[in-house]
């Protein structure tokens, strides 16, 4: 990190605007702020997810927040630091994770334990972190492979919530209509 901050408030941002790094200043409440501030709050919930997992698991959601904290640079400065390999690895982790899970037949609840209502809750913020960063891409230049890892991290969360609920003994959660209940 070139710059180190000495001091946290610059009053700069005092009438809603906000400096990105390239220099340009942004209403606080633009797309692109509400994209930032949905990775920032997703990275955070990554962060009290992975106290509560064990060793390689937690290890890979830690991973996931410095890509997130990679992909929130790269929107801040219009350059590009995701790149197609970390795309793979996240499919890679899908592959792994799914196979050693039960083939879905019925749609789940988040649930499952603690950890894995955490992720599912993570899995939530991801999508809408998705659907700002898609708003955010008519007005500015987003790189594709962000909008794609975004959307394949959404799907191993989902498989992540999945496989702590297996490794920690807890039951997943079938979805059952109401009208079934009938």
């Amino acid at each position: 990190m070139a710059n180190r901050l000495t001091k946290i408030y610059t009053r700069t941002g005092d009438k809603g605007e906000t400096g990105m790094a390239t220099g340009e200043r942004v209403a606080k409440d633009s797309a692109i702020m509400h994209a930032q501030g949905d990775l920032d709050e997703l990275n955070s919930l990554l962060g009290l997810l992975a106290c509560r997992l064990e060793a390689e698991i937690g290890t890979d959601v830690k991973a996931v927040q410095n890509d997130l904290f990679d992909l929130g640079g790269e929107l801040s400065c219009a350059q590009a630091l995701i790149k197609q390999a970390r795309i793979d690895w996240l499919e890679q982790k899908l592959d792994q994770l799914n196979e050693e899970l039960p083939a879905l037949k019925e749609f789940i609840l988040p649930g499952g334990g603690e950890a894995a209502s955490l992720c599912h809750l993570a899995r939530a913020v991801c999508r809408r972190a998705e659907r700002n960063l898609v708003t955010a891409s008519r007005e500015v230049t987003i790189n594709a492979e962000v909008l794609a890892y975004i959307n394949r991290l959404s799907d191993l969360l989902f498989v992540m919530a999945r496989f702590i609920t297996k490794q920690q003994g807890e039951a997943e959660v079938y979805w059952q209509s109401a009208r079934i209940q009938e």
